[in-house]
């Protein structure tokens, strides 16, 4: 069995390989000719099959939705499918996040833990298979998609014009491995009548809105009492600033991903709260701490709810003003034994009323596995073989990932059980280079396993 010892020589070629992905800024833009989710975004596509090119691996790039390395023959593949668009920067980092940066044993970038990392793992399992001789009666496929933080269009392209999938993982979770995924909803919350002059924050709808920006005119609110609520909210930091009868609030959160919402603090919730203690009559501030709030849980549209697995939990990732209406953005993620007819029954009374309207604007069912289905069991084998830890077992979680996308796979890595938090879709997103390694070794282990499933 390989273990991360053996793996170590290969560390310093990792990093380097891994900070010639992290240079890219491969969050969604706007299509560019036969580039989908933009230019940069096809050429870390590019970069991520030279590199598995350079590794000896015959590639493919199947229209800049996505590609894939290589190895082996035969009609079943298995397949691991990670991700090489990240959601954007945002501000606040200790560095460049587009430069790879190494400090005490961590690297930092964006996209280092939420995908890329893993997708260098990937690569390099599949090298050291290669070099082992052990002897493949499948295919082994590392897929590169480029718009899992935006609606999965690149697996949707693979599963329509790719080859089956026969089993496999996507390393965009946790170890040892996700055997559920909630179910996820997206709605659009609308002001009908504001006297806000306009609100916006937020940079993706899948993470707390951690910062906002909002102007009222003065004589709406009490500064005062603005400024003791705000002084009495969980925001990191706030500023008041008033110019030709307005007051602007510059409202600073803290983010975090929609799966986990209430590790952030949504800075537009702070502020609604806020603006109703400093007196503000206003529909869309009742209707949205009415319907949204801070709480998470989905109370106020009647969905607050938890099975065996988990809890509901809804999040307001996005707020912006367009001719003077306000939208916000809201992530939902509902328990594995919900269905979505079910959700959509439950919130329908609470859709709308004079001062605002929810409009549902996609819902995807849950998924679910056996811990002692084969692919479930294969997995979690390999985690222990290689760490000895047989004590954390298999989990249900809120993140959505490729396993809705392609058939036969589920999640599994490349997050450790009771590690630093790696601040996914925050600043200073980071990953611990021993992890990396780690990880590698997990990935050979379980690709050895698949081979028998």
């Amino acid at each position: 069995m390989i273990t991360a010892e053996q793996i170590r020589p290969y560390k310093d070629e990792m990093l380097e390989m891994l900070a010639r992905i992290v240079k890219y800024d491969s969050s969604r833009k706007s299509p560019a000719g036969d580039k989908p989710f933009g230019e940069e975004n096809a050429a870390c596509l590019e970069e991520a099959l030279k590199i598995a090119e350079e590794m000896g691996f015959e590639t493919v790039n199947m229209d800049n939705y996505c590609g894939y390395a290589e190895i082996g023959e035969g009609g079943d593949i298995i397949g691991i499918a990670g991700h090489l668009d990240i959601v954007p920067a945002g501000e606040g980092w200790d560095s460049d996040p587009f430069t790879l940066t190494e400090k005490n044993g961590r690297v930092y970038g964006r996209g280092v833990s939420d995908d890329k990392g893993a997708c260098i793992a990937s690569l390099y399992a599949l090298k050291l298979i290669k070099e082992s001789g052990i002897s493949l009666n499948k295919r082994i496929r590392v897929i590169f998609g480029c718009n899992e933080e935006s609606g999965s269009e690149c697996m949707k392209h693979y599963v329509k014009y790719g080859e089956k999938i026969s089993v496999g993982f996507t390393p965009d979770g946790n170890f040892p491995g996700i055997h559920g995924e909630k179910g996820m909803c997206a709605m659009r919350a609308y002001s009908k009548n504001t006297k806000i002059v306009s609100m916006n924050g937020g940079f993706v709808t899948n993470a707390v809105c951690d910062r906002c920006e909002t102007v009222v005119k003065a004589c709406d609110v009490d500064k005062n009492e603005l400024e003791k609520a705000l002084s009495a909210s969980p925001l990191a930091s706030f500023e008041i600033t008033e110019k030709d009868g307005n007051i602007t609030i510059s409202a600073i959160g803290v983010s975090a991903h929609a799966a986990h919402p209430l590790s952030g603090v949504n800075a537009a919730g702070c502020t609604m709260i806020a603006l109703k203690a400093a007196g503000m009559k206003d529909d869309f501030v009742d209707f949205y701490l009415d319907r949204i709030g801070i709480t998470c849980d989905g109370a106020g549209i009647g969905l607050k709810c938890s099975d065996d697995y988990g809890v509901l939990t809804l999040n307001n990732g996005i707020v912006k003003t367009e001719e003077g209406r306000i939208c916000c953005t809201i992530d939902i993620r509902y328990p594995v034994t919900m269905t979505a007819d079910e959700l959509k029954s439950r919130c329908a009374p609470f859709m709308e009323d004079e001062r605002g309207i929810i409009e549902l604007k996609s819902i995807t069912e849950s998924l679910f596995y056996p811990v002692d289905s084969p692919l479930v069991k294969s997995l979690y084998d390999a985690y222990v073989s290689v760490t000895g830890d047989d004590e954390t077992k298999p989990e249900v979680m809120g993140g959505g990932t490729y396993a809705k996308s392609i058939p036969g796979i589920i999640a599994f890595g490349c997050k450790f059980p009771n590690t630093p938090d790696n601040h996914i879709h925050d600043a200073n997103e980071s990953l611990d280079i021993e992890e990396l390694l780690l990880q590698t070794a997990i990935y050979v282990k379980a690709i050895e396993n698949l081979l028998a499933v």
